[in-house]
């Protein structure tokens, strides 16, 4: 009995879930890179320590990071240290374990996003970039 396989479409869909998973990266990276101070001064409202640096790790790793592993280079290293990236922005900007009402429940949804999303990044680094890669040229 035949069973559905993917087989020989797998590199195409590792394409499209490299990009796929970096999309909200890249998009929010370069929004962070274009108003910078104004990240910074989001960063300080959330009591992040030295918002400055913190704003240029932000847009190194969405848009610096993120484009890298859409475009498949470095892949299984940069999604584990994107994995990590992603958990440590969790507990700093979706708290919602400190809030009430419909703060907390938007948190607690952008928290258990990125609890996801990390699920996939771990995913990539294991399967690696697929052939449609910078990886494989």
């Amino acid at each position: 009995m035949r069973y559905f396989s993917l087989d020989n479409q797998k590199d195409g869909i590792i394409l499209v879930a490299r990009i796929a998973l970096m999309v909200l990266f890249i998009i929010f990276g370069w929004q962070k890179l274009v108003a910078f101070s104004y990240t910074a001064g989001y960063m300080a409202s959330l009591g992040v320590p030295v918002p400055a640096v913190a704003t240029a790790v932000a847009v190194a790793m969405e848009f610096g990071v993120g484009l890298l592993i859409a475009l498949g280079f470095y892949t299984r290293p940069l999604t584990v240290i994107m994995a990590v990236y992603v958990l440590a922005t969790s507990f700093i900007g979706h708290p919602y374990w400190h809030m009430t009402g419909m703060d907390q429940y938007a948190n607690m949804i952008n928290f258990y996003k990125n609890i996801s999303i990390i699920g996939g990044l771990l995913l990539l680094a294991i399967t690696g970039p697929g052939r449609y890669s910078l990886d494989r040229r």
